[in-house]
């Protein structure tokens, strides 16, 4: 079985089995190893994944090795998944690079992007991944917030506004013919200082909406029980950044603090790479992941 089947093998499983894939992004190289110790000690699946910027540091080509190292070091269930690709060439690229996952945002981009123009680059997506078997994930309009920490509360009446519609879902997904299509219920990328509150009520009528698998972007600072919620209505996939950046700046700098004659940075990451995959097994967990990983 290839890894792109064993992709989709394990998504019909999320489905069946109600447990979600946790989607974590990696930085660095430090961070890759905090996710695939965590995949390890929780006999987890897991799916790396990288935005554009994070791709234009490692390298599609270097992602894919690294992943499929540490893959093989620790005898894990492990994926890569492109995170908001900005347009059909560089989603092009992660699927000529190998990865088992794909999500297209053409308004990450372009924000004020039309529904023709988001449609037609997903469905030009959708068709390149035939090639390859890649899942394919997209959305219909830009989402919100951003992968860093908040100081302002979150304004449930503005974003309410672009909340995902069972209708719209349907035409989408009837339209794109994508794998996953990811919902906005109250989900927000980045931290802030109040909890995110999903309506889980609207998200079983998208569930009701559409046949493909459903993804949540911007888990982190999402109560336990809401994910449980999400999960239990359906949700396969749930994208967790920001709360993985935090632990690993912060415990960075209580280290850097604590020892200030240390120039050999390389000493003082490994209460880093604790802090990080403290974080991921504890989604891992919530997430109903832990002990579902398969090995080929």
């Amino acid at each position: 079985m290839t890894s792109i089947e064993s992709a989709r093998a394990l998504y019909a499983r999320t489905r069946k089995e109600r447990f979600a894939l946790g989607a974590f992004n990696v930085d660095n190289q430090e961070t890759l190893i905090a996710i695939a110790r965590a995949a390890a000690t929780k006999k987890s699946p897991v799916l790396v994944e990288a935005s554009h910027g994070e791709v234009e540091m490692i390298g599609l080509k270097n992602l894919r090795a690294m992943v499929d190292h540490y893959k093989s070091e620790y005898g894990i269930e492990m994926y890569i998944n492109l995170d908001h690709s900005p347009s059909v060439d560089t989603a092009r690229a992660g699927i000529d690079a190998g990865f088992e996952f794909i999500h297209i945002d053409l308004s990450q981009a372009k924000k004020d992007a039309t529904d023709e123009e988001i449609i037609a680059a997903t469905r030009e997506v959708v068709a390149y991944a035939r090639g390859t078997g890649a899942l394919v994930e997209s959305e219909p309009h830009y989402f919100g917030g951003s992968s860093n920490v908040h100081s302002e509360t979150i304004d449930y009446a503005e974003i309410r506004k672009t909340f995902t519609t069972p209708d719209g879902a349907r035409a989408f997904v009837a339209a794109t013919g994508i794998d996953t299509f990811a919902v906005a219920i109250g989900n927000l990328h980045g931290v802030y200082p109040v909890p995110k509150h999903l309506d889980l009520a609207l998200l079983e009528k998208i569930r009701a909406a559409v046949p493909c698998y459903l993804s949540l972007h911007g888990g982190s600072g999402t109560p336990d029980d809401e994910f449980k919620g999400a999960i239990a209505s359906g949700v396969s996939k749930i994208n967790i950044n920001s709360e993985i950046r935090v632990a690993y700046r912060r415990t960075l700098e209580r280290e850097l603090a604590a020892h200030p004659a240390e120039y050999a940075i390389l000493k003082l990451m490994g209460p880093v790479v604790d802090a990080v995959r403290a974080v991921v097994e504890h989604k891992m967990e919530v997430f109903g992941s832990a002990g579902k990983a398969v090995r080929s």
